[in-house]
C-alpha cells in the first residue's frame, strides 16, 4: 500500500475525535488528546496535506429538499473506452440528481446513486440523461427503500509489538 500514511497514536486519536465531530475546536481536541493546541493544529494540518483528511462536508436530507425517492442505476457503457467514459462520468457527476458514482468491475460499468422527486422524475432522468446517450448500452434501476449510514472509517489500530497485521 504505497499510499498508506504512517500514523502514530496521537494522529489516530485526533482522527477518531474529528470523525465523530468535525467541528471540534483545536483547543478541545488538544485537551482530549493531551497535546498543546499548536501541536494539535500542526498535526491536523499535516494530516490534511498528506491527504488523510479530505475535507468537511455538510450533509443534507434529500427528502426535505423535495428528492424523497432514491435509486441505484446500474449502467453499461459501450464501447468501454477512456475517450467515452471520461466525458460520461463528468456529465453524470454534473447532474443535480447524482449523489455518488462508482466505476465497477463485472457486467455493469457504473453504479450511480440518484435522488429524485418521484417516479416520473426518475423516468425522466433515466430516459433523458442516461439512455439517450449513445454510449449507454443499458440501465437497470433499483429503488432504495431504506438506507443506513455506517460508523466512521476508523484508522486501523496500531499493531502490538511483535505481532503481524
Amino acid at each position: 500500500m504505497a499510499d498508506c500514511v504512517a500514523l502514530d497514536p496521537v494522529d489516530l486519536h485526533l482522527l477518531r475525535l474529528l470523525q465523530n465531530d468535525a467541528r471540534t475546536t483545536y483547543r478541545d481536541l488538544a485537551a482530549q488528546v493531551g497535546v498543546a493546541p499548536s501541536t494539535c493544529l500542526d498535526r491536523v494540518a499535516r494530516l490534511r496535506r498528506a491527504g488523510v483528511i479530505l475535507g468537511h462536508r455538510l450533509e443534507l436530507d434529500p427528502a426535505k429538499l423535495g428528492r424523497g425517492l432514491q435509486a441505484l442505476l446500474l449502467v453499461q457503457v459501450r464501447p468501454h473506452r477512456r475517450e467515452l467514459v471520461g466525458p460520461f462520468v463528468e456529465r453524470i457527476r454534473a447532474l443535480p440528481e447524482s449523489r455518488t458514482v462508482f466505476h465497477l468491475t463485472g457486467p455493469d460499468d457504473y453504479l450511480v446513486h440518484v435522488a429524485v422527486a418521484d417516479m416520473t422524475d426518475l423516468q425522466r432522468l433515466v430516459l433523458d440523461e442516461f439512455t439517450s446517450q449513445r454510449e449507454v448500452a443499458r440501465v437497470e434501476t433499483r429503488l432504495i427503500f431504506q438506507q443506513w449510514e455506517c460508523g466512521p472509517l476508523l484508522p486501523p489500530a496500531p499493531s502490538a509489538p511483535g505481532t503481524t497485521p
